[in-house]
């Protein structure tokens, strides 16, 4: 698939879904619930029991692209690959995750704040920038960091919702990652799948107006 196509699929989807949980049935049945809501771009952190085989599965069906989350050693970084993620999340900026995820040919998210953290990033070869996380001045920010660094692809993965997603995207935010406004604390307490697919369609629905 390879980092342009990454690229060229977040820029028309706009979205992310992001899925941190500590029960892998749960994971498995919320992950569908979103895409049938729409995501085509989903991440399990690697905090989700049974992780690599909820990568594996999902990436083996075709129609969605999967990546891995919470990525902190260039051993995960090569294992979440080898089992078919095709674009890896960090929390922070560590420079051999970014060159690992290069050199296997995926993107790249490490977690930024600010201006100095993300350039280094892009300079590290970052394929985007996760704002993480989200300033209190919220899409104001990355319309700020974007007037002197205009290059960079920057994508909010805390602080966006199905309200303000929008606003994000036209400060300049290149996509938005959704976690718990996606998948719902109460919604995964009682698996209300429906519930979720449905808030997938708002989120979306917001993200790409």
């Amino acid at each position: 698939m390879g980092i342009k196509h990454i690229i060229e699929q977040l820029g028309a989807e706009k979205a992310t879904a992001i899925l941190r949980t500590d029960d892998q049935q749960k994971a498995a049945l919320a992950m569908e619930a979103a895409i049938r809501g729409g995501f085509k771009l989903i991440e399990f952190t690697l905090t989700v029991p049974g992780v690599f085989e909820l990568i594996r599965d999902f990436a083996s069906r075709g129609d969605v692209t999967v990546g891995a989350g919470t990525v902190l050693t260039t051993e995960e970084a090569h294992k979440a690959v080898e089992n078919g993620a095709q674009f890896l999340v960090s929390p922070v900026v560590d420079e051999p995750v970014i060159r690992a995820a290069k050199d296997l040919n995926v993107a790249s998210f490490p977690g930024t704040h600010t201006a100095t953290e993300m350039l280094q990033a892009h300079r590290f070869g970052a394929t985007f920038c996760k704002l993480f996380p989200a300033p209190a001045s919220g899409p104001s920010y990355v319309q700020a960091i974007l007037g002197p660094l205009p290059f960079l692809k920057i994508v909010p993965t805390n602080g966006a919702d199905q309200h303000n997603a929008g606003e994000w995207i036209r400060a300049g935010a290149y996509a938005v990652g959704f976690v718990a406004p996606l998948f719902a604390p109460e919604f995964m307490v009682r698996s209300d799948w429906d519930a979720i697919e449905l808030r997938a369609r708002e989120c979306l629905a917001a993200a790409q107006s």
